[in-house]
């Protein structure tokens, strides 16, 4: 029944992308992942159960290596350790592209163009590079990260109540994280811990760790939840890990982990995007076609509000996330801009598939469709990452900072 609107392949000269202009290069691009997905990934996929979290390691393999042919893996590697990084815009162009197929909100393009390591273990040693980063950068390994706690992880540096204690050449690790993606059989993760309470008025010091699950001292528990994809809970009891496993200076973790979320967060919000304008695309085909008694759907003012809120919200969702993209790129702080995209990015694009289903009526629920899982996948992005709340303190706190007051009132 889903018909994949990726079909049509735009050429685009003048770089007009939805408004914004974008430098010839990145139209190719565009162009170029929009074919792999709608003449590779989408067979691949169409093979998968509705809630597959995955494609076969053949399947894979074979998608990654034609992702490899075009110079599109390790793009967050540094080229010293054989990576092929891209700008941030270029990124924010395959985030957007590779979302598009059902399984995009957890395995874009089905993992084609791999995840990667974690940005921040490029900030540990040589040894941990060559270790744990190259393995993960090749497809060797993978990892996790853990921040957030049963007490909540919005404020990480402050609600962070896990331990470290330093015992001789190791640290012993006490306490739980929770929510963790991808935790059960990653062969490393990077665990945050405190490792002091800080002066008086001082903030804890938080300390990143490069653990593996095969330490004494760790265990995983599975948390069913709305989605496909089951976090874990990670557990530590005094679980050992080696002092050469410090990752970054002691008591300097929470700055690696702001560097790690601020760098993602753009094109998390960007392959929300593009999920949301393939669900529009869809219901614009799906509401052309279907009758009612006097006219087609698309006829209907209440179909027309509804597309229309939908294209706009999504125009105005995109030229944030580019915009920021493009000030990351020039050497911007992108920490506000990163927020701003996050909230506006996940929020628009949870309504704009709540209207896609509404439009399509019972079918839009049907599990033949991705809607449905769209949505409840869109309804996590609103919470990970950063909620939307934590995002509107950062934004209004950074507004009131900088701005002395109007004419009229200063």
């Amino acid at each position: 029944m889903w018909v994949n609107t990726m079909s049509k392949l735009e050429t685009n000269p003048d770089g007009n992308h939805y408004g914004f202009l974008l430098p010839p290069e990145l139209i190719l691009l565009r162009d170029q992942i929009r074919r792999f997905m709608r003449e590779e990934v989408k067979p691949v996929e169409d093979k998968l159960p509705h809630d597959a979290t995955g494609c076969s390691k053949e399947d894979l393999q074979y998608l990654r290596g034609l992702a490899e042919q075009m110079g599109l893996t390790r793009l967050t590697v540094p080229e010293q350790y054989g990576g092929n990084p891209v700008s941030c815009l270029a990124r924010v162009i395959i985030a957007e592209e590779s979302a598009k197929c059902r399984l995009g909100a957890y395995s874009p393009a089905l993992g084609a163009f791999g995840g990667g390591p974690p940005n921040i273990i490029w900030g540990g040693t040589e040894q941990q590079i060559e270790k744990y980063g190259i393995p993960c950068a090749e497809g060797k390994m993978r990892a996790f990260v853990a921040i957030t706690e049963p007490t909540g992880g919005s404020d990480p540096r402050n609600n962070i109540t896990t331990r470290a204690v330093k015992k001789g050449d190791h640290w012993l690790l006490r306490g739980r994280k929770m929510w963790i993606t991808a935790a059960k059989g990653a062969d490393y993760g990077v665990i945050f811990a405190r490792t002091d309470d800080g002066d008086k008025g001082q903030p804890p010091q938080i300390t990143a760790f490069i653990v593996e699950p095969t330490f004494p001292g760790i265990s995983f528990n599975e948390i069913g939840v709305i989605r496909a994809l089951s976090p874990y809970e990670i557990v530590l009891e005094d679980c050992q890990v080696p002092v050469q496993n410090v990752l970054g200076r002691v008591g300097q973790g929470f700055n690696v982990a702001q560097t790690w979320l601020v760098d993602g967060r753009i094109p998390y919000a960007a392959g929300c995007i593009g999920i949301a304008q393939e669900a529009l695309d869809m219901v614009c085909g799906w509401v052309k076609q279907r009758p009612t008694r006097d006219g087609m759907l698309q006829d209907k003012q209440a179909i027309q509000w509804m597309i229309a809120d939908s294209e706009v919200e999504l125009r105005a969702a995109r030229l944030l996330v580019y915009t920021a993209a493009s000030k990351v790129d020039a050497g911007e702080s992108g920490k506000v801009d990163a927020s701003i995209c996050k909230l506006f990015g996940t929020e628009t694009a949870g309504r704009v598939v709540d209207r896609a289903i509404q439009m399509f009526g019972g079918m839009g629920v049907a599990k033949e469709m991705p809607l449905e899982r769209w949505y409840r996948e869109l309804r996590v992005k609103r919470i990970g990452e950063g909620p939307s709340e934590v995002h509107r303190m950062v934004i209004a706190r950074d507004k009131l900072r900088n701005t002395e007051g109007g004419i009229y009132f200063g």
